[in-house]
Formats: C-alpha cells, structure tokens, sequence
C-alpha cells in the first residue's frame, strides 16, 4: 500500500545529485546512489530507460534526474525509478562525445601512426553521403571542374536520424570491398550536434578507422568537430575543400605535362649533342689508335722477318756442329775399344779365376786356424771336460764368488749335457779350506 501511495502521489520527481555506488549486474539494469551534501536516496534505471541513454553513468557524475519515487519491498528502502537522466552543466550528447573520443582514442584508432596518405593522381573517388543534400552538388561540381576524367561512385546514405550510422558504416566498407576506389569522401553540409551525431556513432567511427582506402572526413562546416575527423586520414573544413584535396587540376597536369616533356627533350637533344660530341671524340681517338696500330704491325712484322733468319742461321750453324761432333764420336767410338779388348779378355779371365782360388784358399786356411782359436777360448768347451758354470736364482747371473750365495739359496748348473738345480748347504770362503 505504502508503494502505491508513492508511486501515485510522487509519479514524477525532479532531483539534482552526485551519482555514487554505481552497479550494472549482467540484467542491464542499473543501480546507483544520488546524493548530495546532506542526504541520498537510492536509484534503479530499468534496461529499458538504460538503452535509451545517449552518455555512460560514471562515478561521481552530477546529473538531473525524472522518475517516480517509490519503495524496495524486501528491503523497505525509498527508492527513486528513473526514466531520464541529464548530465548537470553539459549536454548527453556532448558527454557521450567525449566518453567515447576518450575511449577510442585509448585504443589507437586516433593515432597519426595509422594514417594514409593521398593518391596524388586518383582515378576513381567514392562519395559516402546523402543523394540530395547539397554536399553531394558541390562535391560533383567542385571534381568535375578539377579532372573532368575521374570517376566518381555515390553510396546514397541518410547522414541523419535513425538508422543512419548502419547505412553510413555499411557504404564505406561496400567501397572497400569493390577493389577500385583509390580515395574516399565521407560527409554532409552543417547542423547541430544532433544533426551532426551519426558521425559519432561508434560503429562510423571504427569502419572509417578499418578502412583500406584513405578517406577524407568533410562534415559540417570548419567549426564542427565530429569522431569522424579524429578517425579518417584526413579532415577537410569543408565537401567542396574536401573534392579540392582529392582531384588534381586536370589542366595543371597537363600543363606540367607539357612543361616536363619540353624539359625532356630538351634534356636529351642536349644529352644527344654530348653523346654525339663524345662519340666524334672517340672516333679521332680511334683513328690515332688505329696509325699506331698499324705503325706497331709494321714492326712486329719487321722483327719476325729477323726472327725467322736468326732462327735459319742458329739451325745451319747447329747442323754443322752436329756432323763435327758425330766425326769425332764416330772416331772416339767404344766398339773399336771394346773389339780390341776382346783378345785380352780370356788370358785375364784365367789369371783372375787363379788369383781368386788362391786367395779363397788362403782364406779358408785362416778361417780354420781361427775356429780352433776360438773353441779354445769359448767357456762352453770346457763344460766337456766336466766342468760346470753355477749360476744364482733367480737372475741367472754367474757365480764367482762363495760369497755370492747363502745357505738354503737355491743355484744353477750348467753341465754340457742338462742343468741341475742345487741346494746350497753350506759356504766356504777360505778356497784353501
């Protein structure tokens, strides 16, 4: 009873407050607190007043508010049940503004880096704006009268009211999409902030930003400053300053066409005239060149001339040594020596076989001499007598002294015949003993 008694007696309310203890639950609905310096009061905006917001609710945002005031049941808290909001000292429409250039310009889409420049020379030019404003007349006038050979594609579009920013933003991507736009011009004549808001519209503004081909924002007049200027590569005060951007003067061109092409010929008769100046330089230089080519052939052929007769003479003078030198081999030659030799050879043949049995015979009579000697002195042959060498254990080192050995120590003798392995039981030093 309570709540309908407010919601009939307090149906529409005016208040002015700071908002605080913002709340936007997944519902869309929002919930906040207006206060002031001496009280507050809780507030809820359905979802369907919430869509109809032109700005975002931020914390201690001052706003006059309408709504209805009434009481939360479950709670049993006042409550006000708002249905329109105004940001305090400023427009929606100028808030929203700056709410999302402040958005969008945290995101890039403003920066200088990102921008495109101009075709200097387009051949196709696409215009994105109303069919019967007066922008378009002064664009087609303003192209036509600079390049009468340009192309010009118009995307109709409503530059205004409802449903204008989807046409807008569907028409630049179309003319990206067809491949031959070289440059683009997006705009419309003046207005005021409301006329002018379909080029603030988020969806405009992040289309011009995507777009791969330049484009020239023109809206409103030089004074009107919309999110389409920050995000297009270039901004023209004005829809005709705009066309003077993007068309050449067609006459210019050709007059600098003109001038460049006299230039140029000028520039290669002069370049000819060098050439030719050079090439008749070349050609003198050539026909020096040639003289003393000649001049050196003569006398190269001269020093063969004198080649080819110190060479017949070197070989006459070589064959004639060649017979005085085969004379004398011929009169010095072996086989007369070696023929002559030949009667000695059987007489030396048999004093030289009775020299050598003579002395192989005398040799072998030393040699006999000298095993005798040696088997004397060998130390082995006196083991045939019945001599033996004692030799310790181990080392194998002969024993010649008693000295050398101890008793218990095992030796080593050596007989003729065999070995035999001794035990030593006892050493005398004194050989008299």
């Amino acid at each position: 009873m309570v709540r309908v008694s407010l919601e009939t007696d307090f149906a529409e309310v005016w208040l002015e407050g700071e908002i605080s203890n913002l709340r936007a639950p997944a519902s869309g609905h929002l919930y906040c607190t207006l206060k002031d310096q001496t009280s507050q009061i809780r507030a809820v905006i359905f979802r369907s007043a919430a869509v109809r917001l032109r700005f975002g609710l931020e914390e201690g945002l001052h706003v006059v508010v309408r709504g209805r005031l009434s009481v939360y049941e479950p709670r049993g808290e006042y409550q006000v049940v708002l249905d329109h909001l105004e940001p305090k000292g400023r427009g929606a429409l100028q808030l929203a503004f700056e709410q999302l250039k402040r958005r969008l310009e945290a995101e890039g889409l403003f920066d200088r880096e990102g921008k495109q420049s101009l075709p200097r020379f387009p051949r196709t030019v696409g215009i994105v704006t109303s069919p019967t404003g007066a922008a378009v007349r002064d664009l087609i006038t303003v192209l036509h009268r600079r390049c009468p050979v340009l192309n010009i594609i118009i995307a109709p579009v409503q530059v205004q009211g409802p449903g204008s920013a989807e046409q807008i933003t569907a028409a630049i991507q179309t003319l990206n999409r067809l491949g031959v736009v070289d440059v683009m011009i997006i705009g419309r004549g003046g207005g005021s902030l409301e006329d002018l808001w379909s080029f603030n519209e988020e969806t405009v503004v992040r289309a011009i930003a995507a777009s791969r081909v330049p484009i020239v924002s023109a809206v409103g007049h030089e004074t009107d400053v919309t999110l389409a200027d920050f995000a297009a590569d270039v901004r023209a005060p004005t829809p005709s300053a705009a066309a003077e951007m993007v068309a050449p003067v067609l006459t210019e061109i050709l007059e600098r066409l003109g001038l460049l092409t006299a230039r140029c010929r000028q520039a290669m008769s002069s370049r000819c005239l060098e050439q030719h100046q050079r090439l008749d330089l070349l050609l003198a230089h050539m026909n020096n060149i040639r003289f003393r080519i000649l001049k050196e052939a003569q006398r190269v052929d001269g020093a063969m001339a004198g080649m080819r007769e110190a060479v017949r003479a070197q070989l006459r003078q070589t064959m004639v040594n060649a017979q005085a030198w085969t004379q004398a081999l011929m009169a010095k030659s072996p086989a007369l020596q070696v023929h002559r030799d030949l009667v000695i050879i059987p007489q030396v043949r048999s004093r030289l076989i009775a020299a050598v049995s003579h002395s192989l015979k005398r040799k072998a009579e030393q040699t006999h001499a000298y095993l005798l000697r040696f088997n004397s002195l060998n130390p082995l042959a006196i083991l045939d007598r019945g001599y033996g060498i004692l030799e310790t254990l181990p080392g194998r080192r002969t024993i010649r002294d008693a000295g050398q050995v101890s008793v218990g120590e095992e030796i080593l003798a050596r007989l003729a015949r065999g070995q035999i392995r001794c035990t030593v039981e006892e050493v005398r030093l004194d050989p008299s003993v």
